[in-house]
């Protein structure tokens, strides 16, 4: 379910569409100024987690992520975006500019308390809801 939440409209230029393993379409999500982002807790620790990605010239790229800790599988890599002190704790990975290939991104869908949430402008859905342990497709249409 698309929760709208209150402030100003955004522009909506491309969207994200969710689909099945069979490549059925679940649903399609409004991106919002270019930028998107995937929050979830992290399923052994419970702290939560930001993934952004953002849209350049049709081609998605993940942008940054926010991780309150380094808890198991998650980290930064050298050489892949900037390693910083996050103001509201924790850190946050920046300038990660990594082009999703075929701006497609698998996502296996964590249980309710992992709350897998997609977060564009004033719109979120919570992929956890509506499809816990499945495996979905999150693709981005570029066709306005």
């Amino acid at each position: 379910m698309i929760l709208p939440a209150a402030g100003s409209e955004s522009v909506s230029d491309f969207q994200l569409e969710i689909r099945d393993t069979s490549n059925n379409l679940i649903q399609a999500f409004p991106v919002n100024d270019n930028e998107w982002c995937l929050y979830w807790n992290h399923s052994v620790t419970g702290i939560a987690v930001q993934d952004c990605y953002r849209i350049e010239k049709k081609q998605l790229l993940l942008s940054h992520s926010w991780q309150p800790d380094f808890a198991a599988g998650l980290g930064h890599v050298e050489g892949r975006g900037i390693l910083s002190e996050h103001p509201e704790g924790g850190y946050l990975i920046s300038e990660i500019n990594e082009p999703v290939t075929n701006n497609a991104l698998w996502l296996r869908v964590g249980s309710r308390s992992v709350s897998h949430t997609l977060v564009s402008g004033n719109r979120e859905l919570n992929l956890s809801e509506i499809a816990a342990g499945q495996r979905l497709l999150l693709l981005l249409n570029t066709t306005p």
